[in-house]
């Protein structure tokens, strides 16, 4: 019996290595996902792999989740290693019912440059850490000897609430910049010197309209607003030409189509994207409190421009939010047991109301299936899910309905625009909803829609 028991055992692991090698998993890795599987088993000692559900997966992974010592990569290779194991080893029945992407989304803890926290970065000094991102070795001798210059770029910045993108992408057009003139101060540089950075960009680089506008926005807002230089002829230079682009709209069936091939927390957050127009970003951020179900809204809070917009809650959704928020009750409650009941809040917001980040109404909508350590602050909170794994599913579900159009999250909300205006409702009252600053913005929704009366046929049709 102890020979054949073994025997099984050791015809069980290389099974499982064979999977491993077909997946493509480096064998460097082999080790570490079969002491991931080892320690799966210990935590179930007297149950049988075979009599595993569902639930054996999820409460393994809340366990190792609140392990505030566990690495991302070593909690995405946990579920990648138990995924291999079930669904393709033991190919269990109810294998694909674990949403393993939403749990491989939580795997991602927020990095520094991510756009819930990265706002509210209270370091005196400036660092090129902040953005390596978009830093390159060519440019860190730049980012080095400007320090300061770029330092006051970012207060400036931050004293008119632009966003964090903004920010960062502004400093990386000063640095290039600097780069191109061979690591001048820009003190002493002007008008020909930007014109010969712009032209550089459309004719040798190639870079569309709205690249180069973006540069020259970038150098603008320094000389004006940084150094007190302001830059008032840049004269003739070569534009590239700006493309007539419209935004991709899915029809309603499209639509419904997409829906129908999602399930689970990753249908009800694309549901809201088209029920709401709201941005990914917006809906990933949402909070407690932001949901009205006696007014039937959701209020979107510092939407982009630092704007806050309310918008409506879609009947059809309250049920499924109502039990999403029973769910991120729960893990509130242990959370709160545990000490480990925060969330981020805006320094200001910190500074107003100490407790609030422990608070129920504060907490995340759709929250991380992990705890992580916050990388600025370093204290050990639950963040919301990383938006990386909507955008994947949302990818999949059109390709699944045979949806041949470049569809991403933020095509739900063009989507949502134009079938509003193809239901009637005005575009005053479109341009509310999603926030933008000038109706110019909305009306690009009125090129796309199938308004009855203004579509031409084709001459093969009349």
């Amino acid at each position: 019996m102890t020979d054949n028991s073994e025997f099984a055992k050791k015809k069980f692991w290389d099974r499982y290595i064979s999977i491993l090698h077909h997946n493509n998993i480096k064998p460097s890795f082999h080790r570490w996902y079969v002491i991931h599987i080892e320690n799966y088993i210990k935590f179930y000692p007297n149950q049988r792999l075979h009599t595993h559900t569902k639930d054996n997966i999820e409460l393994y992974l809340k366990e190792i989740g609140r392990k505030n010592t566990i690495d991302d990569f070593q909690f995405f290779q946990n579920i990648d290693a138990l995924s291999l194991l079930f669904c393709q080893l033991l190919e269990v029945s109810w294998c694909q019912s674990v949403d393993w992407e939403y749990w491989k989304a939580s795997a991602q803890s927020l990095k520094k440059s991510h756009p819930t926290i990265a706002r509210d970065n209270t370091e005196n000094t400036f660092s090129s850490k902040q953005h390596t991102r978009y830093s390159s070795n060519y440019l860190q001798p730049v980012r080095e000897k400007h320090s300061e210059l770029l330092q006051s770029l970012i207060a400036k910045i931050r004293t008119r609430q632009y966003s964090i993108r903004t920010e960062q992408a502004y400093e990386l057009w000063l640095v290039r910049f600097i780069s191109f003139h061979d690591n001048k101060t820009p003190i002493n540089m002007g008008c020909p010197e930007v014109n010969a950075f712009l032209e550089y960009l459309a004719v040798k680089r190639n870079v569309a309209a709205n690249t180069q506008n973006q540069a020259l926005n970038a150098l603008v807002f320094f000389y004006t607003h940084v150094i007190d230089k302001p830059l008032k002829d840049l004269g003739d230079y070569a534009r590239p030409k700006r493309p007539k682009t419209l935004p991709v709209v899915m029809s309603k069936p499209e639509t419904m189509r997409l829906l129908e091939k999602m399930d689970g927390i990753y249908y009800l957050m694309a549901a809201l994207l088209y029920g709401t127009g709201m941005r990914l970003m917006e809906c990933i951020r949402m909070r407690v409190k932001d949901v009205d179900f006696d007014y039937q809204q959701i209020t979107v809070r510092r939407a982009k421009g630092e704007k806050d917009r309310v918008v409506p809650l879609p009947a059809l959704l309250i049920d499924q939010i109502k039990k999403q928020l029973e769910e991120t009750r729960k893990i509130y409650e242990q959370d709160l047991k545990e000490g480990n009941a925060n969330v981020y809040l805006p320094e200001a917001l910190v500074r107003k109301y100490p407790n609030a980040s422990s608070e129920w109404i504060w907490q995340y909508v759709f929250p991380s299936k992990r705890l992580s350590i916050d990388p600025r602050s370093k204290i050990i909170r639950r963040h919301h899910i990383h938006e990386n794994g909507l955008q994947k599913k949302v990818k999949k579900a059109a390709q699944s309905a045979k949806i041949n159009k470049q569809v991403k999250c933020h095509t739900l909300r063009h989507s949502f625009a134009t079938h509003l205006l193809e239901a009637g409702y005005d575009i005053r009252t479109v341009q509310e909803l999603l926030g933008h600053a000038d109706v110019s913005t909305t009306m690009i929704y009125t090129h796309v829609m199938n308004t009855p009366g203004l579509t031409v046929k084709s001459p093969l049709d009349i």
